[in-house]
């Protein structure tokens, strides 16, 4: 009973691992394109200057 309980929760684990890699995959193709957006998009800063979108 014991090896079948572990079995089926390392399974669980490693599902619930394959998930999150996948949500994380998503996560940073999102922020790859906002980034680039960010170089294509650059609102006009102060004094007519176009300046970057974001601070740093």
């Amino acid at each position: 009973m014991v090896p079948l309980i572990l079995v089926l929760l390392l399974a669980l684990i490693l599902f619930g691992a394959g998930f999150a890699l996948k949500a994380l995959w998503w996560i940073a193709v999102i922020v790859l394109v906002l980034w680039l957006l960010g170089f294509l998009v650059r609102p006009s800063g102060s004094g007519g200057r176009r300046g970057r979108w974001y601070r740093w």
